[in-house]
């Protein structure tokens, strides 16, 4: 549930948060975010640009999620709901279902900030290293690529 700052309710300070500025404007960080395709690697299938659409995401035989977008706020904030999950290197497989993955935008001066939360990705989850480092990856650089250049960077790690 969204506050009058944009901010998710649910978030902890445990939660994984990435953030960062660019100079585009909060609609150009939005577009690129929808373009899921660009800057996440793995296989991708369903639609990532419209209230209520779902997308699976696979990276090989690993990694297994299904996404529901659940906020859509052109140029303010996307929320994905994650539906189902599988995460292979860890002992509890489904450690990502019923979490929240938050992209909210917000003017900051002349800039852009784009803050990044994966609600219920917490230290105490097996995957949180490793989770964390590619989230850190796909969101500080290849979404930010993305933005700033008009690549992304999906394929990397």
């Amino acid at each position: 549930m969204s506050n009058a700052t944009g901010t998710h309710d649910n978030a902890t300070p445990q939660d994984f948060i990435a953030t960062f500025t660019v100079d585009q404007t909060p609609e150009e960080a939005f577009a690129a975010i929808n373009k899921v395709r660009a800057w996440w690697s793995g296989n991708i299938e369903g639609g990532t640009d419209r209230l209520g659409d779902e997308f699976t995401y696979r990276y090989e035989d690993v990694h297994y999620s299904k996404q529901k977008i659940t906020e859509f706020f052109p140029g303010k904030k996307v929320v994905w709901l994650v539906l189902d999950g599988y995460l292979k290197f860890v002992e509890d497989k489904t450690e990502w279902t019923g979490t929240t993955i938050t992209f909210d935008i917000a003017k900051n001066g002349d800039k852009t900030e784009v803050r990044f939360t994966h609600v219920g990705l917490v230290p105490s989850y097996e995957c949180y290293g490793s989770c964390s480092n590619a989230w850190t990856f796909y969101v500080n650089d290849s979404l930010r690529s993305l933005i700033t250049t008009g690549k992304g960077e999906p394929n990397e790690p």
